[in-house]
């Protein structure tokens, strides 16, 4: 016999976006009826997020800081004609220490899993199983709406987990090196170093299609390891995934496309970087607006999100100018010049670009100089961007 199950807020999708709501809203608002509802078996899925720490606002860090896995005090890139290290310090989450904080810290009744949403409504859901959740109002965080709407480009990758026979000579995180062969786009490696035997090697590509061949990216991953001298004893875990890259496109169809008149968060709203992919800093962001916010009624929550994600994505045509120079104005295999330019600059400018806070005077560096692409296709890869 199916059931009814009455709260103050139901969140429909438990990973990093669900859950940072789900944990900020109790914190602000401990009174209040709340269910995170998952159709997985676990909160977070398999996922490592990682950010900087200047894209957290001071206020916001009790929402992340039990929840880091591995920090570190700076990090490196490495480009075919310069390396740099980065006095910016780096943190990753991993979705098993999500996980088990949302569980210590939220209320036994709170956490759904296992329960998958047949259909969302701004006050209810429908579950899988036949019960229903009634709730003062709802927030969709499963995945992305329809990105056809949208104008994209991709960032793909697969990351292993490697466990070494002997510990690496990796000292901290070398967040992009492009010195690998450049295959399918920008091609860049992706290293994490967990403990002195334990490593985290992903291959990540900003490419023009969304297929990925595990196959080819493992083959890649085994000879970059090779070619480090790391001897792998064992894969302890491995993820791939495609993110969208925002050029353009029609943010109110897309937003429509998630749900009419149903409050959403995460890459359901369009809430992450349009270059970088990021959505962990608006993932905080959005919580915390939430749990200010003290509403849980449907409406007022949509009118709430959609206001915010419709700013953001207006605010944010300076990086889907970027994003289209990269994918529309430079061949596959130059496109590194771009990031390699980039890197190049000063450090606080680059803190502020992957928080999405960059200012007028950022904006002007970046764009003014000898472009790193030929300027008629610079300036026919920008011209209609939204």
């Amino acid at each position: 016999m199916s059931a009814t199950i009455s709260c103050d807020l139901a969140i429909v999708g438990g990973g990093l976006a669900g859950g940072l709501i789900a944990r900020a809203v109790h914190q602000q608002h401990p009174g209040a009826r709340i269910r995170l509802i998952e159709g997985g078996a676990h909160l977070g899925g398999n996922h490592l997020w990682s950010f900087f720490a200047s894209d957290v606002v001071p206020a916001d860090r009790w929402l992340v800081g039990p929840l880091i896995s591995h920090s570190w005090t700076r990090y490196d890139v490495a480009f075919p004609d310069h390396a740099r290290t980065l006095k910016s310090p780096y943190h990753s989450i991993e979705s098993r220490q999500l996980e088990q904080v949302l569980l210590a810290t939220l209320p036994t009744e709170t956490v759904m899993r296992g329960r998958g949403a047949a259909e969302v409504t701004s006050t209810g859901v429908q579950l899988d199983d036949g019960d229903r959740v009634e709730a003062q109002g709802v927030i969709d965080c499963r995945g992305t709406g329809d990105l056809a709407t949208l104008d994209l480009g991709w960032q793909k990758f697969l990351g292993r987990e490697l466990v070494l026979r002997r510990a690496h000579d990796l000292e901290r995180p070398l967040v992009m090196d492009a010195t690998v062969t450049q295959h399918d786009g920008y091609r860049f490696v992706y290293a994490l170093p967990f403990a002195a035997d334990r490593i985290f090697v992903e291959d990540t590509y900003y490419s023009d299609d969304r297929a990925v061949d595990s196959a080819a990216l493992g083959s890649r991953i085994d000879a970059y390891v090779a070619a480090r001298s790391w001897q792998v004893e064992s894969i302890a875990r491995e993820e791939s995934g495609v993110l969208p890259v925002a050029i353009g496109g029609d943010f109110e169809a897309y937003w429509r496309s998630g749900g009419r008149g149903v409050a959403k968060a995460g890459m359901r709203a369009g809430l992450f970087h349009p270059l970088t992919s990021y959505s962990l800093p608006d993932a905080v962001r959005t919580a915390s607006l939430i749990a200010r916010s003290g509403t849980f009624e449907g409406a007022a929550l949509h009118d709430l999100l959609h206001r915010y994600a419709a700013r953001l994505w207006r605010g944010r045509r300076f990086y889907r100018l970027l994003a289209a120079m990269l994918f529309k104005a430079a061949e596959p295999e130059e496109r590194y010049r771009i990031l390699a330019r980039f890197y190049r600059l000063d450090e606080g400018l680059i803190r502020r670009f992957y928080a999405a806070n960059s200012n007028l005077g950022d904006k002007i560096r970046v764009m003014t100089g000898k472009p790193p692409v030929p300027i008629g296709r610079a300036v026919r890869a920008i011209t209609g961007v939204e």
